[in-house]
Parts: C-alpha cells; sequence; structure tokens
C-alpha cells in the first residue's frame, strides 16, 4: 500500500513508542534534584545502541506544535544493567526546551532520541590516574564517567572536582557521597564560588585547587565540563604547565560571535533571503531573517546546522580559522561571515 507517511507515522498514533525506524524514548521516572535541575530516567526503543561516557544524545521535544531538539550527555554509567538513560538537565534562563523539560516532563512522555555521539569519552584502556573536573551542568558527562569507572571496579586513583555556587546547586550532591563511600581511592571534592563554609574549597578554580584535590594531576589524565571561566582557568593552567596534552574538554557553552565591524551580505540561495551581516553566527542571522533552519545544539557538537557554504569567506567561532573555498559544509551555529557570504539555506 503506498501511503504519503512512514509506517512510524501511523504507529505512533496507536502507540509512540512502537517504531520500526525511529529511535525514541520514554520517561520513566521524574526527579526535581535542585530548584533548576531535572533528572530524567529515559526507556530507549529497541533501536539504542548505547553510549560510551562522555558522550551525548540529542533529545527532541514538541513545543507548540514545533519539534525542538537539544543535546544532553547521560548521567548514568554506560554498563547500567537496565538499559535505561539518566539525564539531568538544568533549566536555563533562555533554554526554550530545558525549561519546558523541567516544567513539563511526566513519566509517560515520550520524546524522540538520537544514537550516542561525540569524542569526549575516556580511552577502552582505562588511564591509572584520572582527575575529573566539571562545573555546574557540566557534571553530567563527568559523573557518568565517575559511574563508569566504579562499576568496572577501576582501581587507579580517582579524584572528582565539582564547582558550583553553593550546595543547594549541586545535583546528586547525596550521590556522590554514596558513591565513594568505603573507596580508598576515589575522592569527592566540592568547590563552592559563592558559599564561604561547607565544601572542601572555597573560591574559583586556580592552581592551588588542584594541588588540594589531586596533587598528582601531572601524571593523570584530566576530562573538564564546565561553563567559560572554569574552562578557561583550567586550560589556561594546563598551558603553562605543559600539561595540555593531558587534557580533554568538552563545552556546553555556545560560542560568541563579535559583532565590531561586521561587514558585507549574506545570501540565504535556497529561500532567496538576503541580509546585512551583523556578526553573529549564520544560525542566529538566518533565524533573524525569518528562517528555520534545522538545529541541535547549537554549540558546535552535534552539527545538525550543517549546510552548505556556496561563496565567500566564514569564521570558525570555536577555533578563529577562516575558510574561504566554495561549496563547503559549514556548521552554522559556529559559523560566522566574513563579508559576503552565500549559504544553500
Amino acid at each position: 500500500m503506498a501511503t504519503p507517511h512512514q509506517i512510524d507515522r501511523y504507529l505512533e498514533l496507536v502507540n509512540p513508542m512502537a517504531t520500526v525506524r525511529d529511535l525514541r524514548a520514554e520517561v520513566t521516572e521524574v526527579r526535581r534534584t535542585t530548584a533548576d535541575t531535572v533528572t530524567l530516567t529515559l526507556r530507549p526503543t529497541r533501536q539504542w545502541r548505547g553510549f560510551e561516557a562522555g558522550q551525548f544524545v540529542q533529545i527532541g521535544v514538541v513545543i507548540d506544535g514545533v519539534r525542538h531538539t537539544r543535546c544532553y550527555s547521560p548521567a548514568c554509567s554506560q554498563h547500567r544493567a537496565d538499559g535505561r538513560i539518566e539525564l539531568t538537565v538544568k533549566a536555563h534562563p533562555q533554554g526554550l526546551v530545558s525549561q519546558y523539560l523541567h516544567a513539563n516532563a511526566h513519566p509517560g512522555l515520550v520524546v524522540s532520541l538520537s544514537q550516542a555521539d561525540g569524542v569526549f569519552r575516556m580511552p577502552a584502556r582505562r588511564p591509572d590516574k584520572i582527575l575529573l573536573i566539571s562545573g555546574g551542568s557540566g557534571i553530567t558527562p563527568v559523573l557518568s564517567m565517575l559511574r563508569t569507572l566504579l562499576d568496572e571496579g577501576h582501581d587507579g586513583e580517582i579524584t572528582f572536582l565539582h564547582y558550583a555556587d553553593t550546595e543547594r546547586d549541586v545535583a546528586h550532591r547525596d550521590e556522590l557521597a554514596q558513591l565513594v563511600a568505603g573507596r580508598d581511592n576515589v575522592r569527592v571534592v566540592l568547590a563552592y564560588t559563592g558559599q564561604p563554609e561547607g565544601g572542601d574549597l572555597h573560591g574559583f578554580f586556580g592552581r592551588e585547587h588542584l594541588e588540594t584535590a589531586a596533587p598528582w594531576h601531572g601524571e593523570a589524565q584530566t576530562y573538564l565540563c564546565g561553563p567559560p571561566g572554569l574552562m578557561r582557568g583550567v586550560r589556561e593552567h594546563f598551558v603553562r604547565t605543559g600539561l595540555v596534552e593531558r587534557l580533554h574538554t568538552e563545552e556546553f557553552t555556545a560560542p560568541v560571535a563579535a559583532d565590531e565591524d561586521a561587514t558585507g551580505l549574506l545570501t540565504f540561495t535556497s529561500s532567496g533571503v538576503t541580509a546585512q551581516n551583523s556578526g553573529a553566527s549564520l544560525l542566529e542571522q538566518a533565524e533573524a531573517a525569518g528562517l528555520t533552519p534545522e538545529y541541535g545544539c547549537r554549540m558546535g557538537i552535534c552539527f545538525s546546522c550543517t549546510a552548505v557554504k556556496t561563496s565567500g569567506c566564514t569564521r570558525n567561532l570555536r577555533t578563529g580559522e577562516t575558510d574561504s573555498d566554495p561549496d563547503q559544509p559549514i556548521q552554522l551555529c559556529i559559523s560566522a561571515a566574513v563579508g559576503d557570504v552565500s549559504v544553500d539555506i
């Protein structure tokens, strides 16, 4: 029988989890762990192939009739026995999807799910000494690494150093204490930037924090995820001390484009729309022009917003590198125009 839609479009009318092709997940548990975070347990459909600790998935929800997709890193161990996925989502003030999930997620909610992706992960042969550093919502991928290592019975040195404003802002705080109880080789260090008492360390990252938390960090492999200030401080220290090759990072913050001296005309060839270049990312400028290109993470991780630049020069907002070759695929969310640029959207 010929139909205008794939079979999954009809199956979902009966049971949203009955799919032939599409990968989906059902929310089975919801816990609001802090004032602005929600932890979801998801049961994926049979198409799910699992993940490695540190990787991310794309979660899609329908809000006011429009599907929106964002990237989140599982916080659970990759060896979780029941095969379910745990995500901890922080509701950011301008985060459409995170705000929606925080307010509306409930058992039985079905979301779209991608296969896991990303290179922020540990090698198959685990390092003898591991330092995990996180801040804010960046806790999720490194918590997954910690849980995975503990499930594997890793007997090397592990330090988990997490930064938060106050103890009330630490997702999974009670569980962290339980995870390391009775384990001589594992240490959790909590650093509070806005609370002078409690915690193990206070203030923002500095060399003395590393010396206190993991004096052996020069011999370790370090995995870092957090806000820009923390990422910058840790990276600068590792560069100064010649340890940058031992540092592995993941960022959950979109790069910011500088708009000074922005010139040129943007041409979105498929839609026939033009706009004066403001210096913002091409994704932001396309949206400002009334277009709706596909996107996911908006941070250069998931490649959902990839489009073909047909002509002109663009700058990668992460690396600063420029590219003037025609007919090149670019990520709209981390690309800015340098002069006149044409993009096939």
